[in-house]
């Protein structure tokens, strides 16, 4: 009996999610349609419905339950999937929920630490914070230590498995649509996601990667990490040193503390900073309710369960990165992107230069907005939604950990700008980028020999040029990438008059058939007409995707 009340359960939930994915989709396909905008579509309204859309999105993810809060949080690094309004939702998601009674945590923590559990003399019972995952409670070990203990949630990795189950159901559909799935790999989203929500449910993980992040910072007496007690971890529960803290944004108590608010996101800054340019290892959720200062002045990080890791590819180009957004100089800048992934090789390269060229020539130009980093972060969600570009998750990561902390930095101090306080760091890899004197002459040597082979080529293929001219052999290529694209909107204008023609002359045949002594002929127009409509969604879809890359501003200057 209890395996059919399980199985019912299972069919329920998945028709639930069912429910609120197919909803999702015909919005994003609704609100793509300009003729669905009453009183005509504008920028105005349409930033107005993404608003409701995404409200509507985070309040379904709630009540979805924690596997699907926890996916919200990756697909808020998806700008490639979602649009920017729906993004910067989402990553705003709070996963507080109600906490679970006091007696199923401590018969947890029993199970999880068998003996050692009589090392715990005192634990709160009124838990400190509670999320979708656990909840976290205050205790005194035997020893004096005073610790907190993050207790995950009962039966929640089954419930993860299922959920993520249909996860992968909805993925393998997409994929099998081509209009869905162009330039998106639907099915290895959705394995990354099962990799990470399932690895976010092993607390030995989290362990891990606070120790590390607490490794990054012995040396600096400015920042504090709570150590790790190994002894009274397990894979359902973590046990952490207690730091109690004032919340980084309470200003008030900062103040009567005698803490200086600028000075604290000073340090906030310069540690992150550290982060990504020295150990490209960092923290990817960096809200209020994560960092703390403490009594003395340093800032304490709380919650490794979000790290973010820049790979050794994308650091060893970071250099000339820098160097080419700082020469404002696009063609540069994006070859160089290529090079560590971050664009796909296979692209038309123009409308990625002219978007990369306008964010230099705005975003980049002295003097900064304080805001530089929510800017740019918007700038990229809206070119990235519908794009063929392959933006990987690890920049987006720090795009959005950025401009988070940016955002807490100025709710504390109005005038703190990030772009100032980076300067002493991004200097130094600007010049030296971890280069060598040996370096420096073999590049220089390489771009000499590369200029004598072409030099010396010159003259014959000058020769050969103009044989096949004096021959009539010589053939002109033009790549009109921008002329293509206006070519192709043309003809499927006119398929797409054509059609809504056809369309409605079939519509008046089946009314006028209707009406007459034998309705039932009518049907021979209307059977007539689903073909011609599927076609004309089908050449819809195409229209908007082949517009979506001219939309951006700037992009056909």
């Amino acid at each position: 009996m209890s395996l059919i009340i399980t199985t019912l359960k299972s069919i329920f939930r998945a028709l639930k999610i069912w429910k609120a994915i197919l909803k999702l989709i015909f919005f994003l396909w609704l609100d793509a349609r300009k003729w669905s905008y009453i009183g005509g579509f504008t920028q105005a309204r349409k930033i107005y419905r993404q608003g409701l859309r995404a409200n509507w999105l985070t309040q379904e993810i709630l009540q979805l339950g924690s596997a699907f809060i926890k996916l919200g949080q990756l697909l808020s690094a998806r700008p490639d999937i979602l649009p920017a309004g729906w993004i910067t939702e989402l990553a705003n998601l709070q996963d507080k929920v109600p906490s679970f009674a006091f007696e199923t945590a401590e018969k947890i923590l029993q199970k999880e630490l068998q003996v050692k559990f009589q090392e715990i003399i005192d634990i709160n019972q009124i838990p400190i914070g509670s999320a979708s995952i656990a909840q976290v409670h205050k205790a005194k070990l035997q020893d004096g230590r005073e610790v907190i203990f993050k207790i995950q949630r009962p039966y929640l990795e089954k419930l993860f498995r299922l959920d993520l189950e249909v996860m992968q159901q909805v993925a393998s559909i997409l994929q099998k649509n081509q209009a869905w799935s162009n330039g998106r790999d639907w099915v290895g989203i959705a394995k990354e996601c099962r990799k990470v929500l399932l690895k976010e449910l092993d607390f030995r993980i989290e362990a891990q990667y606070a120790a590390r992040f607490r490794q990054q910072f012995l040396d600096e007496p400015n920042v504090l990490v709570p150590a790790v007690i190994w002894e009274l971890s397990t894979q359902h529960v973590l046990c952490l040193e207690y730091l109690p803290g004032i919340k980084i944004n309470d200003k008030e108590s900062l103040r009567n503390k005698g803490i200086t608010p600028a000075s604290v996101i000073e340090i906030g800054a310069t540690s992150y900073l550290k982060q990504l340019i020295e150990f490209g290892f960092f923290h990817a959720d960096p809200h209020p309710g994560n960092l703390a200062i403490s009594s003395d002045g340093s800032l304490i990080y709380y919650d490794f369960g979000m790290m973010g890791l820049i790979s050794d590819r994308l650091r060893k180009r970071l250099g000339s990165m820098v160097k080419a957004a700082a020469l404002r100089d696009a063609s540069s800048l994006v070859h160089e992107l290529q090079k560590a992934g971050v664009i796909a090789s296979n692209i038309e390269l123009g409308p990625v230069r002219r978007f990369v060229r306008v964010m230099l020539n705005e975003a980049l130009t002295p003097p900064f907005k304080p805001n530089i980093f929510e800017k740019l972060s918007g700038d990229i969600y809206d070119l990235m939604y519908g794009k063929p570009f392959q933006l990987p998750i690890e920049l987006i990561f720090v795009f959005r950990a950025l401009s988070t902390f940016e955002g807490v930095g100025r709710s504390i101090d109005p005038s703190f700008n990030l772009i100032a306080i980076a300067k002493p760091y991004l200097i130094p890899i600007m010049t030296s980028n971890n280069s060598n004197p040996n370096d420096l002459i073999n590049e220089i040597s390489r771009q000499v020999g590369d200029l004598g082979s072409r030099a010396v080529a010159i003259p014959k293929r000058l020769d050969e040029s103009l044989e096949k001219l004096e021959q009539g052999d010589l053939k002109l290529q033009i790549r009109m990438g921008e002329s293509d694209r206006q070519l192709r909107r043309m003809i499927h204008a006119q398929q797409s008059m054509s059609q809504s023609i056809l369309l409605g002359c079939l519509g008046i045949t089946a009314a006028l058939l209707g009406s007459s002594n034998k309705p039932i002929l009518s049907l021979f127009p209307i059977v007539i007409a689903c073909p011609v409509s599927f076609e004309w969604l089908k050449l819809q879809l195409k229209m908007n995707r082949d517009g979506r890359i001219d939309k951006f501003p700037g992009v056909n200057q």
